[in-house]
C-alpha cells in the first residue's frame, strides 16, 4: 500500500510531535487519522482517554466535538436546498417568526432602550455565514451582555431550555451586530437547527440522522452518548489560566453528554468519534458521496468551499485576533485562500473547521487528503498550538 510517507520516518515524527503534548501535561492523549489517496496512511493512538486512570485512549473513544457540529448541520441544510425547500436568500422569518423584526444596538455598550430596527432581515445565508448578528457571551457588552446570560450555559447555548422557549428569549433581545456585518461565532447555528426542524417537521437528531449519520454509517454520533456508549465518553478538561493546570470540565459520571438534551445544540452538541468524523471528511473530499451512497451534490460541495467573505469582513477580528488573514468563510467551514499569510504548512484550497475542546479536521481536495484529530481540552494556549501542529505535521509526512 502506497502511503505517501506516512509510514517511514516522517509519520513517525508526526505520531512523536503529538506524544510531545502527552509528555509535557499538556493533553491525557490523542487519536488521529489521516487519508491519502482513498488509503488510510496514518493512525496514531497516544496516551490516555483521562487522567484519572491509566486506559489508554481507544479508537472507539468517544468525544464532544464542540464546533465540528456546525458542518454536519450545514450539510443537512444544503440538502434541503438541493430539494428546492430552502434558499440561502429566504428571510428566516418565514420559519422564525421571533425574528421577524429583529432590532440592533447602535454601539456596543449601548443599553437595550436604545436599540434600532436592523438596516435589513436575516437571512438563511446569515445562518449559513455567522452573520446574523446575535449577541453572545464572547462580544456583548453591557446591558446586552447580562441579558444574553438567559440563552447561555458557559460559552454555549442551553441545553435544558426548549427550543421554543430558546427562540423567545432570543428575539426578545436586540442584535450585537447589524445582519451581515461581523462574522460571530455563537448561536446562528443553533437557530439554523430549529428552522430546519420546523421546515421538516422533525427534530434536529432525527433529521441529521435520516440526511448525513445513517447514510455516511456514523452510528457513534449523536447529541448524547446513550447508556451503552457512555462508558467510551472520555472526560472533557479545561487548562487554568492561572495555574497552567489541567482540571475536569466534564465528567462522563454524571456529564450533560449522557442525557437527552432537550434542546440540541446545532453549533455544538453532537458527540462522535475518529471513525465518524472521518467518513463524513472523506464524504466532503469526494464531493458528497461515500462508498457508492450521495449525500450531497458537487454543486453542493463546492459552494460550502467557497468563501463568502468580503475583505471588510475578513479584517474584523474573529476570537480577538485576525483569524481571516489568510482564509475565507465558506457555509460551515473555512477556506484556506492565502498561504503567505498562514505562516505554517498547508494549501490553498484547504477546508475544514475545529471545535471548542481542540478536535479538529481538514481536507486538502489537491492532495485528495482527510485528516481528522480528537483530544478533549478547552481553551488556553493548546488549541491554536496543536492544531498548528498538526497541520504542519501532517503536510511534512506527504512525499508521494
Amino acid at each position: 500500500m502506497a502511503d505517501g510517507g506516512f509510514g517511514g520516518a516522517r509519520g513517525r515524527r508526526l505520531i512523536d510531535g503529538l506524544t510531545r503534548y502527552v509528555e509535557r501535561g499538556e493533553i491525557p492523549g490523542a487519536l488521529a487519522l489521516v487519508r491519502h489517496r482513498d488509503e488510510e496512511v496514518l493512525f496514531a493512538q497516544i496516551g490516555k482517554a483521562a487522567d484519572e486512570h491509566d486506559h489508554p485512549i481507544a479508537r472507539d473513544t468517544l468525544f464532544r466535538i464542540g464546533s465540528m457540529t456546525k458542518p454536519i448541520v450545514t450539510a443537512a441544510a444544503m440538502t434541503l436546498v438541493e430539494e428546492g425547500r430552502l434558499r440561502l436568500s429566504d428571510r428566516v422569518s418565514q420559519w422564525l417568526p421571533e425574528l421577524a423584526a429583529p432590532k440592533v444596538l447602535p454601539s456596543p455598550g449601548a443599553k437595550l432602550s436604545e436599540a434600532v430596527r436592523a438596516p435589513r432581515p436575516i437571512t438563511v445565508e446569515d445562518l449559513l455565514l455567522h452573520l446574523p448578528g446575535f449577541a453572545t457571551a464572547l462580544v456583548a457588552q453591557g446591558d446586552l451582555g447580562q441579558a444574553v446570560q438567559v440563552l447561555t450555559a458557559g460559552l454555549a447555548q442551553r441545553a435544558d431550555m426548549e427550543p421554543d422557549a430558546w427562540m423567545k428569549a432570543l428575539g426578545e433581545l436586540p442584535l450585537a451586530r447589524a445582519p451581515g456585518e461581523e462574522v460571530i461565532n455563537g448561536f446562528a447555528t443553533d437557530v439554523l437547527g430549529v428552522l430546519l426542524s420546523r421546515l421538516t417537521g422533525k427534530s434536529l437528531p432525527d433529521l441529521l440522522k435520516s440526511r448525513i449519520l445513517d447514510p455516511l454509517g456514523m452510528a457513534d454520533t449523536d447529541f448524547w452518548a446513550p447508556p451503552e456508549k457512555a462508558g467510551r465518553l472520555c472526560p472533557a478538561y479545561v487548562v487554568q489560566w492561572l495555574s497552567g493546570k489541567r482540571k475536569v470540565v466534564d465528567d462522563p459520571a454524571n456529564s450533560a453528554f449522557t442525557r437527552q438534551p432537550a434542546f440540541p445544540s446545532g453549533s455544538g452538541g453532537l458527540v462522535s468519534s475518529l471513525d465518524d468524523y472521518t467518513a463524513f471528511g472523506r464524504m466532503m473530499l469526494n464531493g458528497g458521496e461515500l462508498d457508492g451512497r450521495r449525500v450531497l451534490s458537487r454543486a453542493s460541495v463546492r459552494l460550502m468551499t467557497t468563501n463568502f467573505l468580503t475583505p471588510e469582513q475578513r479584517a474584523l477580528p474573529f476570537f480577538g485576533y485576525p483569524y481571516w488573514a489568510d482564509r475565507g468563510l465558506g457555509l460551515g467551514l473555512y477556506v484556506l485562500d492565502d498561504l503567505s499569510r498562514h505562516r505554517g504548512l498547508g494549501r490553498e484550497g484547504q477546508y475544514g473547521w475545529g471545535g471548542a475542546f481542540a478536535t479538529t479536521w481538514f481536507n486538502d481536495p489537491a492532495e485528495n487528503l482527510t485528516a481528522v484529530l480528537m483530544t478533549q481540552v478547552a481553551f488556553a494556549a493548546v488549541i491554536p498550538n496543536i492544531r498548528a501542529d498538526f497541520e504542519t505535521l501532517v503536510y511534512q509526512a506527504i512525499d508521494a
